[in-house]
């Protein structure tokens, strides 16, 4: 029969796992619970004793508490590696063209490819370049594209087969199946000036301050 000094030693028993300063938060755990067990079956009543399934479930919980603590390190040192190893080869990239997502364009340079990604493919295609100001240069008519990445080049001539001038561009992707839109992502071309990690990820700092994700590269030339 439990007394309110027994009561007081599993107080003691639990508080004296609690105080090691050395050991890691999963083995803190671990001891509190054991020694929290072990007093409660020494004072447990003998007329109403632990059940089996009790103590099992218990113990069932805590393998279940340092499987996700295990779980959860190994997760965190593979995303440190999966992150070192990024780093590593977006290095490699400085200095290189990537097509990112982004609608702007320029006719000079290496500026002058653009790009577009379909979710599926498309009969019609049709590429619209707009200036600053929002008015139409040009339009090209690709016909039939594949589901995926699409890259052309721009020959930086107007609809009127002048050359436009210098400056910056922007364009749009409209792409039809069957008479019903298909949806698309515009790409651009950025020229890789460093690379960089933060909360994110690791960063592709491009031409004119853009900055875009390592994953959301879709083609290196």
């Amino acid at each position: 029969m439990t007394t309110v000094q027994d009561a007081s030693n599993v107080t003691s028993l639990f508080g004296a796992g609690a105080s090691s300063a050395t050991k890691s938060s999963t083995n803190e755990t671990q001891d509190r619970f054991l020694n929290l067990l072990v007093a409660q079956m020494k004072n447990q009543d003998p007329l109403n004793p632990l059940d089996n399934a009790q103590v099992t479930s218990q113990l069932a919980q805590l393998s279940t508490v340092q499987g996700i603590e295990n779980m959860n390190s190994t997760l965190e040192a593979l995303a440190s590696s999966m992150g070192v190893n990024q780093m590593a080869q977006a290095a490699n990239l400085i200095g290189r063209g990537v097509l990112v997502p982004g609608d702007s364009i320029s006719p000079t340079e290496l500026k002058d490819v653009m790009g577009f990604e379909l979710s599926r493919p498309a009969d019609k295609v049709t590429i619209s370049i707009n200036d600053a100001s929002g008015g139409l240069v040009r339009k090209i008519e690709l016909g039939p594209k594949d589901l995926g990445v699409n890259v052309l080049a721009w020959d930086g001539l107007t609809s009127s087969g002048t050359a436009a001038a210098d400056g910056e561009y922007s364009f749009s992707i409209d792409a039809t199946q069957g008479g019903q839109p298909v949806s698309s992502i515009a790409l651009n071309l950025g020229l890789v000036n460093s690379v960089s990690q933060n909360s994110q990820g690791v960063q592709l700092n491009l031409a004119a301050n853009k900055n875009v994700g390592y994953a959301e590269i879709r083609q290196i030339f």
